[in-house]
């Protein structure tokens, strides 16, 4: 979809919108679902407030320019989020309303990830959290697009 003469953005990706199937002796196949509207900047921003889940909306989703170029850099970040929420059961931002004066777009926006730091040894590897917060650049222009991750 990112490959497409046009690209398309899913804008929802998380979790709940990955299908999974094991066909009899045939690896695990991870299917994309529920692909939305692409909108105009102003009606993507009120489109996204309505149907991005917020801990998984890029930081662009929370407040669209006229200019906006959105493209395929919304699913990055949302990616990171769901790899995020596989790995730990919880959102990158969910503590953070609590922490942060009561601000998702503030976590959101400053890429405020909050890492397992409770056994000594940790759950997963460096490189791991490396590549994650790759894909969690607040800043769409420094984020990774998908032909690269």
């Amino acid at each position: 979809m990112h490959n497409l003469e046009t690209p398309y953005a899913h804008n929802d990706v998380k979790p709940e919108n990955v299908l999974l199937t094991h066909g009899k002796g045939q690896p695990p196949l991870a299917i994309l679902m529920d692909f939305g509207s692409r909108l105009e900047a102003l009606q993507l921003q009120e489109w996204a407030s309505e149907h991005v889940s917020a801990p998984f909306r890029a930081p662009e989703l929370w407040d669209c320019p006229s200019h906006a170029d959105i493209d395929e850099r919304t699913d990055v970040w949302s990616l990171g989020c769901t790899l995020y929420a596989i790995m730990y059961g919880v959102s990158a931002f969910e503590y953070a309303p609590g922490e942060s004066g009561g601000s998702l777009l503030l976590a959101v926006k400053n890429a405020l990830i909050k890492w397992e730091t409770t056994t000594p040894e940790p759950p997963y590897p460096e490189a791991l959290h490396q590549f994650v917060s790759w894909m969690l650049q607040p800043q769409p222009s420094v984020r990774p697009r998908m032909d690269d991750i």
